[in-house]
Formats: structure tokens, sequence, C-alpha cells
């Protein structure tokens, strides 16, 4: 089988899972709603500083657990009922198909990313008023973009570990401590090591200045290589573990 139907047919187990669907409209909700949130109280900028850009993007820190969600979700369904074996079934060569899911899990997180970005960047220059206005629309634009790559990478980031570990549970109870205290608390207290997370990297994108290692493209490429990592992992464990 040719990899277009694979791919089709992946994307067809996506859009019928009501779960998988409500996941990536959860992306955009849930980092509007921080971001107003942030906005309003001008406290998007956990150093102290008020940077308008990352304010607009605040939100993205609570959208991406949504992301992570979805990408989890999308692999550990392939892990009940022996969904796998059917999969591999129809579809004997491993990689093909691990390739077509990666393919059906990373396409639509990166579109929901791009418009939760454009939606973030919306909210973020409404709801702070005056403040907002040292943003520039080059800037906007860069924060959208990077947005949306962000979200995608850590939307696959989740897809390749939860191949490894075959279960979501599992990854989620890895990621989102992870994303919400470790980078948060630790990362703080590292100093720039923390830099090099992939999380702190891929954020850089979404701030209007930067103190650290890495300028907007380089900490998502530094996030690129943690999903790589993470793929390159998941497809091991695909290929090397019976179904």
């Amino acid at each position: 089988m040719s990899f277009a139907p694979v791919l089709h047919s992946e994307w067809l187990k996506i859009r019928t899972l009501r779960s998988l669907v409500v996941g990536l409209a959860a992306v955009v909700l849930v980092t509007a709603v921080f971001t107003a949130l942030a906005g309003a109280d001008g406290s998007g900028d956990t150093d102290g500083d008020f940077d308008p850009l990352f304010t607009a993007f605040f939100g993205v820190n609570f959208g991406q657990i949504a992301a992570i969600t979805f990408g989890a979700q999308a692999v550990s369904s392939e892990f009940q009922g022996g969904a796998l074996r059917v999969s591999l079934t129809a579809v004997p060569r491993r990689g093909r198909w691990f390739a077509a899911k990666v393919t059906a899990v990373g396409i639509p997180a990166l579109g929901v990313g791009l418009l939760t970005g454009g939606v973030s960047l919306a909210v973020g220059w409404a709801v702070p008023g005056d403040r907002a206005d040292g943003v520039s629309w080059g800037e906007g634009l860069r924060a959208v973009v990077g947005c949306g790559i962000y979200l995608a990478l850590m939307a696959l980031f989740a897809a390749g570990l939860t191949a490894l570990l075959r279960s979501g549970v599992t990854t989620l109870s890895i990621l989102i401590p992870f994303l919400l205290l470790v980078s948060f608390v630790v990362g703080d207290m590292s100093g720039n090591a923390a830099d090099l997370l992939p999380d702190r990297a891929g954020q850089v994108v979404l701030h209007e200045s930067w103190d650290g290692l890495l300028g907007p493209w380089a900490g998502l490429a530094v996030t690129a290589v943690w999903t790589s990592a993470a793929l390159l992992a998941g497809w091991w464990g695909v290929h090397r573990r019976d179904a």
C-alpha cells in the first residue's frame, strides 16, 4: 500500500475520534482564555518585566497541555483493543505506518497552532490596550508562525514518546509536570542550561526580547531536535516490539 492511502486512513481515525477533535479545539480555547487573563492583569511575564509580545502568547503555556494531550491520545489509541495489530496487518511496513501517523498528527497540530497564534495575538492586542502598542507587525507575525510550529512540535514530541512508552497516561504523567513544574521552577534555578529544555527553547520565539543562549529560530531548532529524538525513539519502539 502506498503512503497516500495510509495517510488518508490515519487522518480518518483522527477526524472521527471526538476526543481528538475536542483536544484540538481546546488548544485554541485554553490559550485564548489564559492570554486574556494575563493581558487583563499584566502578569504575562513570569520574570516581572512586562513583555507585551509574550503577554499576548502567555496562554500557550497552558494551551500546549492540550496539544501534547492530542499527540499522546492520537498514538495511544493504537495500543487499545488490539488496534495496532489491525493497523499493521493492513500496513505491514511499520515505518510507513508510523510516518503516516506522525504526519496525520503534525499537520492538524500545525494548522491549529497557527490559528491559535492568530487568535492569541488578536486577544493579546485587544485586552491590554495601550500596553501592547510596542509590538510591531513583524514581531507579531514571527510569533504567530512560531506558535504554530512550536505547538506542532510539542504534539509530535508527545506522539513519539507515547509510541515508545505505549501509554498516553504515562506520557502525560511525565510531560505535564515537566512543563508546569520542572521547566518553570527548576529551570529558573539552573541558569542558562534551562534554555535548552524543549519548551523554554521553543518559546523564545514568543518573546519580544530574550537574554538567554538562543534566538527565536535557534530555539525552535532545539525543540525540533528534542522532537526528532522522541520520534526516532517512538519509531524504534514500533519497529522492534510486538504489536
